[in-house]
């Protein structure tokens, strides 16, 4: 069961009346913003998403080198991600249909999300995943009641939900067919909300909005979003993207000057397996082209170190997946691409406790003390000391 491909076109009026610059309807969450999507309030299922908070991180700033640099928090959502922008609408819209199941193939957060709006819903849920995927999500998944399938061959998720569509009138979430185009149009449109809550936050658009980036589905519908308020005249531009992905599809797309998104070389296993994907989608090609942005390919490489570093001096544990655009904010910052000055906002899709099994391989076990209180409290502030003092 396929909605329609065409985006909902929504009348300029009803955005520009729209009251962007207070948070006075912020208790609302992501259904505020009912007039702008496609299923009325009345009819929504939800589990209290949206209205996340936009932080200023100063000290991350510094080391990045921006002044105005800015976490959008998508993991205070219900199931910690992002996902439930998507799924709160998609469902929403898939209860009003009848959808007799949902499904989504998934490494982790969508799955997870699908599953906590479906049991909201009352409505059963298939995910289909594959080996590597993180094990915390898995495990989340489950929790939530999903039927999980896990593939020895990931390339038979797609022709799986295919069936279940074509023989069981499934309403699939997730893409399901090549070459890829992204998810439901119907559940992006749930992704605009996080440039509208920019707006309330900021009063503007920022200079750069840098996320995570695989089939470009979140890239696409904060683009519309932030298109939907330009347009109406709410704000003068709109910001200029960042894709920070794992194997460089969109790059190498950019870089051709061609319509068709290649399928990357995959080089290394990412630890960031939320993106993990080698081909991207025009989609999010388009919207780099039309924001003038730029697609920055992030490896392994000080990954887990940057996320202690994130965590360590902004209290914010972040899915790996998530660290990556600001790896790709300070290449940028460096090259002299963006500025100093510029307004910088980077989108937390997910929680860091979602990949813990990929994020902390490297550690050994906290040995049990058996000595004294004088001589534990003696070596902890050495600790202590060597860790924020010599530092």
């Amino acid at each position: 069961m396929l909605a329609s491909n065409l985006r909902v076109q929504y009348d300029a009026d009803t955005v520009r009346d729209w009251n962007f610059n207070t948070g006075e309807r912020r208790t609302r969450g992501l259904w505020q913003f009912a007039d702008m999507l496609p299923v009325d309030a009345e009819h929504a299922v939800s589990l209290g998403e949206g209205g996340t908070p936009l932080l200023a991180t100063a000290r991350l700033g510094t080391y990045i080198g921006i002044a105005n640099l800015y976490v959008k928090d998508e993991t205070r959502n219900p199931t910690q991600s992002y996902k439930d922008r998507v799924s709160t609408v998609a469902v929403s819209y898939a209860k009003q249909l009848g959808a007799p199941v949902v499904a989504t193939a998934s490494s982790g957060n969508a799955g997870a999300s699908l599953a906590a709006y479906a049991a909201r819903a009352g409505i059963p849920c298939v995910v289909v995943s594959m080996k590597g995927a993180a094990g915390p999500m898995m495990t989340q998944i489950r929790k939530l009641g999903a039927h999980l399938i896990m593939m020895a061959d990931k390339t038979q998720r797609w022709p799986f939900l295919a069936a279940g569509v074509k023989r069981h009138n499934w309403f699939v979430t997730s893409p399901y067919s090549a070459p890829v185009v992204g998810s439901t149009p119907i559940g992006i449109e749930g992704y605009k909300t996080i440039a509208y809550e920019i707006v309330q936050d900021l009063g503007r658009a920022p200079d750069w909005m840098a996320m995570p980036v695989c089939y470009g589905d979140a890239l696409s519908g904060i683009y519309q979003g932030f298109m939907d308020m330009k347009n109406a005249g709410v704000i003068q531009q709109i910001p200029r993207f960042v894709a920070a992905e794992a194997h460089g599809s969109l790059k190498q797309a950019l870089d051709n000057g061609s319509d068709m998104v290649p399928a990357a070389t995959v080089k290394y296993d990412t630890l960031a397996a939320s993106v993990g994907a080698a081909q991207s989608a025009f989609q999010a090609l388009y919207a780099l082209r039309q924001s003038n942005g730029v697609a920055v390919p992030v490896d392994n490489d000080g990954l887990v170190n940057l996320q202690e570093l994130i965590a360590g001096q902004e209290g914010m544990l972040l899915e790996l997946a998530s660290v990556m655009p600001f790896v790709a904010v300070r290449r940028l910052r460096e090259a002299g691409v963006i500025s100093s000055k510029d307004l910088v906002v980077c989108l937390a899709t997910g929680s860091g406790l979602k990949d813990t099994d990929k994020s902390t391989t490297a550690w050994s076990e906290i040995p049990v003390s058996t000595v004294g209180v004088d001589e534990v409290l003696g070596a902890t502030m050495e600790a202590l000391h060597r860790r924020f003092v010599e530092a």
